[in-house]
């Protein structure tokens, strides 16, 4: 499992992605089709084709890291393929990695305090 500290940013590509590619290809498509900073400390998911599979790629402040999980049964959920990214929540990704349907999970809204108690 892979732990995401908090505030941190994930981005998940919402096109497929050639999974042959390595860290370092999907740094390049991080920086071209992302347009974004893969050295930024971010967290970029990329999904296969075939469903099964995510490969992650995070720069953790020491080196580049490269997760990738393939599921034995099922697919994983994946938003509608379309152009451009969408950002999930650190219990969105570990849903999505658990191979749960994370896109049923919505966050409870919570006001702002007025005055402490």
């Amino acid at each position: 499992m892979i732990s995401v500290p908090p505030g941190t940013r994930i981005v998940v590509a919402t096109r497929p992605v050639d999974f042959r590619a390595g860290m370092d290809g999907l740094a390049a498509l991080v920086q071209q089709k992302l347009r974004s900073d893969p050295f930024c400390g971010e967290v970029f998911v990329f999904r296969s084709k075939r469903l099964d599979r995510v490969k992650i790629v995070v720069w953790d402040g020491t080196g580049l890291c490269l997760f990738m999980k393939r599921l034995e049964r099922g697919r994983f959920t994946w938003p509608p393929i379309r152009d451009g990214v969408m950002t999930l929540t650190a219990a969105q990704l570990a849903m999505l990695l658990e191979g749960l349907d994370w896109s049923r999970v919505r966050p409870v809204p919570v006001k702002r305090p007025q005055a402490v108690c």
